[in-house]
């Protein structure tokens, strides 16, 4: 019984080693969103850090549209950056998981 205990709790141990090598990695990902015309382009990592906005001359002449487009637009990248952390460190929790009884139905 301990044997298998200890054997789970490496297990784990390992699995949290991986999710931080996972959201590490997350920094390095990059999600590009562009608005619906091409006017405004939003850059953020997967761990949603913005690294660069770019936007058309024209938006700069009316404040409440470049507003609604940053904001529109940063909400779609913010979404795929999430999409994919959510995936990628979800299946890294799930590949690692030890098997306990029970806790299987917990992940299908």
């Amino acid at each position: 019984m301990f044997g298998d205990l200890m054997g789970m709790m490496g297990k784990l141990k390992e699995t949290q080693e991986k999710v931080q090598a996972t959201k590490e990695r997350m920094n390095t990902v990059l999600v590009e969103q562009k608005s619906a015309d091409g006017l405004v382009r939003v850059t953020l990592t997967a761990n949603r850090e913005i690294k660069s906005i770019e936007m058309d001359d024209t938006l700069l002449e009316d404040r409440e549209q470049l507003e609604d487009y940053l904001v529109l637009t940063l909400n779609k990248a913010l979404e795929k950056a999430t999409e994919i952390q959510e995936t990628e460190l979800g299946a890294v929790a799930k590949e690692g998981m030890p098997n306990i009884p029970g806790m299987g139905s917990l992940f299908k």
